[in-house]
């Protein structure tokens, strides 16, 4: 998925991409440009998905590019950003995608991502990433997810090791406690689904009944990459496999790492 932005403001590309990025649900190669000749010429070389051009009276340089876009590669879907509406007959006359008015905003552009012209192909963006090597560690954006008990950390790198197993809700008191401790149990779980539904990722975490999982398709893990042969994650591995826990069982050399 490629998405191209041009603008001849710097300051409004600068703000145009910050709320592309807010709004993208799934993974794209974001081009930006302030100079539409360079934007030709990248058109020129690949294919774009998705372009967001700016329009005003300051700036014809949008409904050019636009033809010369559609010209390449006539399924793109074009979205013109203009400071008035002067310019929107001109716009669907290109049979343009969508037309926005500055400012524009995530929610603006995540309507117009919802009723695209033309069909793209993406791939869906991952909101959570488990680093299983070395020590277990659960990023969201890049950024560490901090749950509230380091026992709810736990609990999740049990269910990412389990790779998507329903898991009974006795088997983890077992796992983290030689008593039974049910309450404080109902707590640690109730820690995983408030703390990834704070950061927008309480799909992640599948609760059903007496049982409860993870969707393996909502994250990206180091050691499901390893079990799927990619390199870099074999590259990645040193023998070291959730070090601060007692229970995992990872071998590299038998069925396929586990």
């Amino acid at each position: 998925m490629r998405i191209l932005l041009v603008d001849d403001e710097k300051m409004a590309l600068a703000a145009l991409e910050g709320e592309v990025r807010k709004a993208l649900p799934f993974e794209a190669k974001i081009l930006s440009f302030h100079a539409p000749l360079l934007a030709k010429e990248e058109i020129a070389k690949k294919k774009v998905d998705i372009a967001f051009l700016g329009v005003s009276a300051s700036n014809l340089d949008g409904l050019p590019l636009a033809k010369e876009l559609i010209r390449l590669n006539p399924v793109a879907n074009i979205i013109f950003v203009g400071d008035s509406r002067d310019f929107a007959f001109d716009a669907f006359k290109l049979h343009a995608s969508g037309y926005l008015l500055k400012p524009v905003t995530a929610e603006m552009i995540k309507e117009e991502l919802g009723v695209l012209r033309f069909e793209v192909e993406h791939k869906e963006k991952k909101k959570i990433e488990a680093k299983c090597f070395g020590n277990f560690e659960v990023f969201h954006n890049g950024e560490p997810v901090r749950f509230s008990y380091k026992k709810s950390k736990e609990i999740f790198a049990y269910l990412v090791d389990r790779e998507g197993a329903a898991i009974n809700i006795n088997e983890l008191n077992a796992v983290l406690w030689e008593e039974d401790h049910p309450s404080y149990l109902r707590n640690l779980i109730a820690d995983i689904q408030s703390t990834l539904k704070n950061i927008g990722a309480e799909e992640v975490f599948v609760k059903r009944h007496n049982e409860c999982y993870i969707d393996t398709k909502k994250i990206e893990c180091d050691a499901y990459e390893y079990k799927k042969g990619n390199p870099s994650a074999i590259r990645k591995y040193h023998g070291e496999y959730m070090i601060q826990y007692s229970w995992p069982t990872f071998d590299p050399d038998r069925n396929g790492g586990y």
